[in-house]
């Protein structure tokens, strides 16, 4: 039956294939990211419980899916590295199920793999896909005319047009498969990741390095401090954990808001454009 497990770094990659299919994904546990499990039909789903979080958000997705008929659980930040799905698969430990899991004998302390095969004995759920959300906000900077900057809950959103902007998102701060080239799907100007809680290896905070590279200002906010898979949450109280060297140069520090953190960024910008 594991002919129906299909690996994923990330749930926002999921494609048609996905459907009746059962996920073992390195993404956050979150709403979002069950969100897009359902909107791909799938028959189960393993996650990264990414550190919970403020308001147990990185876990928050399994609820949210009970009702779908959909089995889910989440694994311990710290026995996988986030945004990694093999490694998820090779030594994550279940730390949190829902009741459509738990019916299937998946419970805390259950290998990855083990919770896995349990749920590819599992009947696919007969289910509507979910309405869409709202995922992408602008970030309103007073005072300043040339700088943008938006929240987005996914860093799956960001497009050509963010180039060069101030982009705060809802995603973990980790590389999807140690890849430097996931780290931003767009050439911004500065990009800002939940830290989910760090984790083994650090893995929350692998974005900064590598964009680092890129010449992107980047940083990650606590997870105990925004809701993971949730932009407008960063913007509204998280509090910066970790930055990198650009970041650093002009002027960002941890401790600081997310909010003065995305007009600092904003001011280099216009300060940018004046030069």
């Amino acid at each position: 039956m594991l002919d129906r497990l299909i690996v994923v770094d990330s749930v926002t990659r999921l494609g048609p294939e996905a459907q009746g299919r059962v996920i073992v994904g390195g993404s956050h546990g979150g709403i979002y990211a069950a969100y897009l499990s359902a909107k791909a039909r799938v028959a189960g789903v393993l996650l990264n419980d990414a550190g919970l979080g403020l308001d147990r958000a990185g876990i928050a997705g399994l609820d949210h899916l009970d009702p779908l008929g959909i089995p889910a659980a989440c694994c311990s930040h710290r026995s996988a590295r986030i945004g990694d799905g093999f490694d998820l698969l090779g030594r994550g430990i279940v730390s949190h199920v829902n009741r459509a899991a738990a019916a299937l004998g998946i419970e805390a302390g259950m290998w990855c793999r083990e919770a896995a095969r349990r749920l590819a004995a599992a009947p696919v759920p007969a289910m509507d896909a979910p309405d869409s959300v709202e995922s992408r906000f602008p970030i309103d900077l007073p005072g300043l005319n040339r700088a943008r900057a938006c929240a987005m809950d996914s860093n799956s959103l960001m497009t050509p047009d963010d180039d060069g902007t101030v982009v705060v998102t809802g995603s973990h701060g980790g590389l999807l498969g140690g890849r430097p080239e996931s780290a931003a799907r767009a050439a911004v100007f500065a990009a800002l990741y939940n830290d989910a809680d760090g984790g083994i290896d650090g893995a929350g905070y692998t974005r900064l390095p590598a964009l680092d590279a890129r010449g992107i200002a980047a940083a990650t906010y606590s997870a105990w401090t925004a809701r993971i898979g949730d932009g407008r949450s960063a913007v509204a109280t998280g509090i910066v954990s970790a930055v990198n060297r650009r970041a650093a140069s002009l002027g960002l520090k941890p401790g600081g808001t997310v909010r003065d953190a995305v007009t600092l960024l904003a001011e280099a910008i216009e300060k940018d454009h004046r030069a």
